[in-house]
């Protein structure tokens, strides 16, 4: 039997501050080092999950929970060969605060063996279409804090200097030498100060930036074309290309999802 590679698919559902599914079979595009603005809670389906932090390497079986925090740099090194099945949920901060009696919630532990809750999830994940799952989603998130979480914000690298001259030139072509020259640092030490303050390099934060406006812009409605452009892409294939290989999905499946 043939193995269908890369069939991945997209859901976003208007409850709990706008929840987004990625349901990922045999994905064998490794994701680069990126951030969410979102808890992300993967199931892992098939063969051992990989998961790269700026200082551990992490290797999660199946039948486990892999989870980040939000604005946690993480890259996810996917096998080329068979590939890797996944189910993320991605919640918001602000429910899970709510969720946890108005307390910031924290997970410590990236990999969690817990046979009950994965079920749970897997249940959901399964029948996201036709239950009530809003209020299911709930009593599972709360059983997820109550045994795994912590009343902790997140202390990610404060976004300062380099990150925010960044922000500020999204949309214009970047160059190394010149966002370094601009500093008066040669470009090997501004790379170095950068990835220290961000855990990214500057070229991988200004296209995740650049997806994060255009995520906005297709939710919005405008057309493919026009949020490439506007997100400060070159063309349209350039924009599917990065797209895909930060979100395991193309825009356009984003877009009608």
């Amino acid at each position: 039997m043939t193995v269908v590679k890369n069939h991945n698919t997209f859901h976003k559902l208007p409850i709990l501050d706008g929840l987004e599914l990625l349901n990922a079979q045999n994905n064998t595009v490794s994701f680069p080092y990126h951030t969410h603005d979102t808890f992300n809670i993967a199931l892992i389906l098939k063969h051992t999950f990989d998961t790269k932090l700026t200082n551990k390497y992490l290797q999660a079986p199946a039948g486990t929970l892999s989870i980040t925090n939000p604005f946690e740099v993480h890259a996810t090194p996917c096998d080329g060969k068979t590939g890797n099945s996944f189910f993320t949920f991605y919640i918001a901060p602000d429910v899970m605060k709510m969720i946890n009696n108005n307390n910031d919630v924290f997970f410590d532990h990236k990999i969690i063996y817990d046979e009950q809750l994965f079920r749970e999830f897997y249940f959901l994940s399964q029948n996201f279409e036709s239950i009530e799952i809003e209020k299911a989603l709930l009593a599972v998130l709360e059983s997820l804090i109550r045994r795994w979480g912590k009343n902790q914000k997140f202390k990610n690298s404060e976004i300062n200097l380099f990150s925010r001259f960044l922000e500020d030139k999204i949309n214009e072509k970047f160059s190394l030498e010149e966002a370094a020259k601009s500093f008066g640092l040669d470009k090997y030490k501004f790379l170095r100060l950068f990835k220290y303050e961000t855990g990214m390099t500057p070229n991988s934060y200004v296209i995740l930036k650049r997806i994060e406006k255009s995520k906005i812009l297709l939710n919005d409605g405008i057309d493919l074309a026009d949020a490439a452009i506007e997100s400060g892409f070159y063309d349209t294939a350039h924009f599917c290309r990065k797209f895909k290989e930060f979100t395991g999905v193309t825009p356009l499946q984003y877009k009608i999802s």
